[in-house]
């Protein structure tokens, strides 16, 4: 196992509703967070992660030191964690996404929730007994979960989640950019910038957009869209 790096107060913080859960007799935590669920296009995607328990009150692992909620983290350090994490023979993680049309078909919320169960359930080798999920509570999870508002600043196993989610789902609309060259995906992944407004606006949606999440420029258009 690679050396570890020095504890400190902020670190052993952030395994706090581990070392809880843990001794209230959880055995395989995860955490679990998302990505995608404001853009205007692409799929949401959710990360379950378990990292281990031999790590809540001790160490990180050096290579792992620098894991962080991942919109604190900068697009290389992401790449870089991700890889540790994934390929870490310790740690046990599940990635699951739903696309678009299903988003527009349930609403965003439920696509969310489905997209986490589904991360949950593709673990492999791994049955968790208990989630830390980001945010608010979750509806239709296959174990109990502890909802924590601001998980992925407070907890290591959601903010390793966090970043699984945000780079698979930067890399899937890294994908989709070769295919949809015209809307700009490599640059603000499927977000609503100005950017991006403007080429649906230009040349209508494609099979990546959330229909339900274009009314407002649908409105201040004059084109029509090809159902």
């Amino acid at each position: 196992m690679t050396s570890g790096s020095p504890i400190t107060e902020a670190m052993v913080g952030r395994f706090d509703w581990e070392n809880k859960l843990h001794d209230e007799g959880a055995r395989a935590l995860v955490g679990i967070d998302e990505a995608g669920r404001g853009p205007l296009a692409g799929p949401v995607v959710a990360a379950a992660v378990a990292l281990p328990p031999s790590w809540y009150g001790s160490r990180l692992p050096e290579t792992l030191s620098g894991i962080n909620d991942s919109k604190k983290l900068s697009p290389a350090k992401r790449a870089l964690l991700f890889d540790v994490i994934c390929q870490h023979p310790d740690i046990h993680f599940g990635l699951a996404q739903v696309e678009a049309e299903e988003i527009d078909a349930i609403n965003i919320l439920k696509a969310t929730h489905r997209a986490m169960a589904l991360a949950i359930e593709g673990m492999k080798g791994f049955r968790a007994d208990h989630a830390l999920v980001d945010g608010l509570a979750v509806r239709g999870l296959p174990i109990p979960h502890t909802p924590i508002v601001k998980g992925d600043a407070k907890s290591f196993s959601i903010a390793a989640a966090s970043i699984l989610a945000k780079v698979h789902r930067d890399r899937l609309m890294l994908e989709w950019d070769a295919q949809f060259p015209e809307y700009g995906f490599s640059q603000h992944k499927g977000y609503g910038t100005p950017q991006h407004r403007a080429a649906i606006v230009e040349h209508g949606p494609c099979v990546l957009h959330r229909r339900s999440f274009l009314g407002k420029i649908q409105q201040q258009t004059l084109f029509q869209w090809d159902d």
